[in-house]
């Protein structure tokens, strides 16, 4: 079978995927069609069921596995699969996700490398305590970086992701050494680690109820509070306040905070933005 990667115009695909998202519409005429999302772990196709609708939209739920005979087309310059039958497979949807290209136990080798360059005692035990608790190993392994339509959105898109801003977070603090290394590689080191409570699982990485109300910033920051007692107020609230502003350059109110937040920029840019003839 030929994965998303590998899929051509005018190509008839018989194939495995994940449903990441399903949505019922209607044409301008008002004929009911079905907006797919369908995933496999190489890559994302949209796909539409014009035909009936009725009929396969009871075999098959959003999350589910499904087999697809269809025909891929051009539409608006993308591929496109017209889907003509699907049914359930047997197969596991999570295992269908997209995934990153990399190795990941080599990326996981390299984290644990970051977490033992910091070397002040109370931030290193925090760091490696969190990054070695299963809920969030686990979590760096099988979710995205910020949900499937965001920058590394693929299973394992979130430990590529902390790898990348630990690795420019800890080269920038050699280059300066005015600044905290320790401070600024633990920040980076566990600044998205609310999102392994932010997001459920794949193929569709949908936010938990607890992730669409409070979002990873804030669930990052109570879980790190939750462990960080061992520190001195001074640098627990430091180390808390650059989790809180890598998303907001303006609330960032240290250097070690202002440098994360541009960190986590640049590598989410460097994942996402056209290269040449992309």
């Amino acid at each position: 079978m030929a994965t998303i990667a590998e899929l051509v115009e005018d190509r008839t695909v018989d194939g495995v995927f994940a449903v990441a998202r399903k949505r019922r519409l209607t044409t301008s005429r008002g004929k009911p069609y079905l907006a797919l999302e369908l995933v496999d772990p190489s890559g994302r196709i949209e796909g539409r069921v014009w035909d009936d609708v009725e009929l396969l939209d009871r075999r098959f739920a959003e999350g589910d596995a499904v087999r697809v005979l269809g025909r891929v087309e051009r539409f608006d310059g993308r591929l496109q699969l017209a889907v003509r039958t699907v049914e359930a497979a047997d197969a596991d949807p999570a295992a269908l996700a997209p995934t990153l290209r990399r190795d990941a136990d080599e990326l996981e080798g390299f984290l644990e490398f970051l977490a033992a360059e910091v070397a002040h005692p109370g931030l290193a035990g925090i760091v490696s305590g969190i990054l070695a608790e299963p809920e969030v190993r686990d979590g760096m392994r099988l979710l995205p970086a910020a949900g499937a339509d965001g920058h590394h959105g693929y299973a394992g898109g979130l430990l590529e992701h902390t790898v990348g801003v630990a690795t420019l977070c800890r080269e920038t603090g050699q280059l300066h050494p005015r600044l905290r290394a320790d401070l600024l590689l633990a920040g980076a080191l566990l600044h998205d680690v609310g999102r392994v409570r932010e997001l459920g699982r794949g193929p569709a990485f949908r936010p938990t109820p607890e992730g669409a109300l409070l979002g990873h910033v804030q669930l990052g920051v109570r879980l790190v509070d939750e462990r960080a007692n061992v520190l001195d107020s001074a640098a627990r609230a430091e180390l808390l306040h650059a989790i809180a502003a890598h998303h907001d350059r303006s609330a960032a109110r240290t250097a070690e905070a202002a440098v994360l937040y541009h960190a986590n920029q640049l590598d989410a840019q460097a994942a996402t933005r056209s290269v040449g003839a992309d």
